[in-house]
């Protein structure tokens, strides 16, 4: 497969299901295939969770940076395969050794490091790390499954 980088997000939608506004990533910087893959999210006050978390204190919501960094989980094992198959979606299928250590607040530009742990009859558990401008934010292992939904 012939990879052009950066892969904007406009074609990220040919590796994820997710569209706007839950299309949690904004580019794909690095890829190697099987092994890694960097990607980013500009991290704005225009996300429509800053309305209630929290409108005086703007924090990223950790879930949502777990999710973001399932995303780009989901994008190499996407790529990897050699793009998504028709009907396809990647799932959580499990979520290990979760770090918080540093807030994310509008203005931060998330930086997801994504390295392939293991992968096995569409299953793939990853080693993720997103940082902010190269301090740790949140590391994770990820665990997702790959599967047909009709």
């Amino acid at each position: 497969m012939d990879i052009q980088l950066p892969i904007e997000a406009k074609d990220i939608q040919a590796l994820l299901p997710h569209r706007h506004p839950f299309l949690l990533i904004d580019r794909i910087t690095a890829v190697e295939l099987g092994v890694s893959l960097q990607a980013i999210k500009n991290v704005t006050m225009n996300e429509p969770y800053f309305q209630g978390h929290f409108p005086d204190f703007p924090v990223m919501p950790g879930v949502i940076i777990v999710e973001a960094m399932a995303q780009a989980c989901g994008c190499l094992a996407a790529l990897t395969g050699g793009g998504r198959k028709e009907n396809e979606v990647t799932l959580f299928a499990g979520l290990d050794e979760v770090r918080f250590k540093r807030q994310v607040i509008p203005g931060d530009q998330l930086v997801f490091d994504i390295d392939l742990i293991a992968h096995k009859r569409g299953i793939g558990k990853f080693k993720a790390v997103a940082t902010v401008n190269g301090e740790l934010a949140v590391a994770a292992i990820i665990m997702c499954a790959q599967r047909i939904v009709k």
